[in-house]
């Protein structure tokens, strides 16, 4: 007897669950994905929960993902090999993929140090819901920051493979938006944000 694959046990479900549309049309907005990438200590999280709060003002429904709120939780069996940060983001970009379809407005604050990483959560997403937003402030400002210390210990060799430092960062090549925080402040970088975001999330 012929034993059965893992595959023969799945049987999607999609044609009978309510879809996107039922979803955006309960919550009043269309959703999408905000995908901030930069350096550490560029200030992705810092804009990301003040973006959360002015959309949540304008009774918007989000939902950020974040490192520490990722790793401590579905990644938490992962380290910081190139496979596992591969993987790392495959899985942030599948959990996104379902607050996407299910009407949410999705924030993503990752380093995802590279554009390979970042067409993989693309393509996973789909392209059409997926908003590149880098973070471009230098590293000399980051590590001027050096908000964790994570900075000192890459440069004493304490930490291996840090971005920035002993592992590229490779920025991207059309993002929707970029901002510099050495130059704009938080409210700033906010309202650039809004005049991109706002006309795609509204149901007018």
């Amino acid at each position: 007897m012929m034993k059965e694959t893992h595959s023969t046990n799945i049987y999607p479900i999609f044609d009978r669950m309510l879809g996107r549309e039922d979803k955006e049309a309960l919550l009043k907005q269309h959703s999408v994905m905000i995908w901030f990438t930069g350096l550490s200590g560029s200030g992705k999280s810092t804009i990301a929960i003040a973006l959360e709060r002015e959309l949540n003002k304008r009774k918007l429904l989000c939902r950020i993902l974040d490192g520490d709120n990722i790793r401590s939780g579905i990644n938490n069996n992962l380290g910081f090999s190139a496979e596992d940060r591969i993987e790392n983001i495959r899985r942030i970009a599948e959990v996104s993929k379902l607050f996407i379809d299910t009407g949410i407005i999705t924030i993503a604050a990752f380093i995802s140090p590279n554009n390979e990483m970042r067409e993989m959560a693309s393509s996973i997403i789909g392209k059409d819901n997926f908003l590149e937003i880098y973070v471009s402030t230098p590293l000399e400002e980051c590590e001027r920051r050096d908000v964790k210390g994570l900075y000192a210990k890459a440069r004493k060799g304490e930490i291996k493979d840090f971005t920035g430092i002993s592992a590229p960062f490779e920025a991207p090549s059309c993002p929707a938006l970029s901002l510099d925080t050495s130059k704009l402040s938080v409210e700033e970088s906010v309202n650039l944000l809004l005049e991109l975001i706002l006309p795609r999330v509204q149901n007018n």
